[in-house]
């Protein structure tokens, strides 16, 4: 490997990397309620209906302990909110307010804006080809023994 050639994962962190902080950076000029990384992530991977705290954890691959503080930072900022779990009176759900569906949507706007200016950067064809590879099933990861 040569200096150049970086390992595919770091190259794919330093692309979310850079959506993230454009994000950020945009929420930020528009007066949005200030996020930290994790909230951003934690907002990305929740589902419509709610999550549970330790769910959350699983997909954004970090310690309860860390999605339940940037669950809670949300949930004092007004965005998210607590409401009991239908099948489990020991869980409760973690979902968007009103106020946080708001934000979502906002983000998701520009999050299509950055979409198009690193399009404008590196090429329609390179985004749509990126998309594409990203999009496509991978399988399972290889195991020893499993090619």
């Amino acid at each position: 490997m040569t200096g150049t050639d970086r390992p595919l994962p770091q190259l794919l962190g330093d692309a979310r990397r850079w959506f993230d902080e454009g994000l950020l950076a945009a929420l930020d000029a528009a007066g949005a309620t200030p996020v930290s990384p994790p909230q951003l992530q934690l907002f990305a991977v929740l589902d419509e209906e709610g999550t549970t705290v330790s769910e959350l954890a699983r997909r954004m691959e970090v310690t309860r302990q860390t999605a339940h503080q940037a669950a809670h930072g949300l949930i004092d900022a007004g965005l998210l909110e607590q409401v009991p779990h239908p099948t489990s009176a020991r869980q409760r759900l973690i979902r968007r307010t009103a106020k946080g569906a708001r934000a979502h949507h906002e983000a998701e706007l520009l999050l299509e804006r950055l979409e198009m200016q690193l399009a404008e950067r590196i090429g329609r064809e390179a985004v749509d080809g990126l998309r594409a590879a990203l999009e496509t099933p991978w399988g399972e990861p290889p195991s020893p023994g499993r090619a």
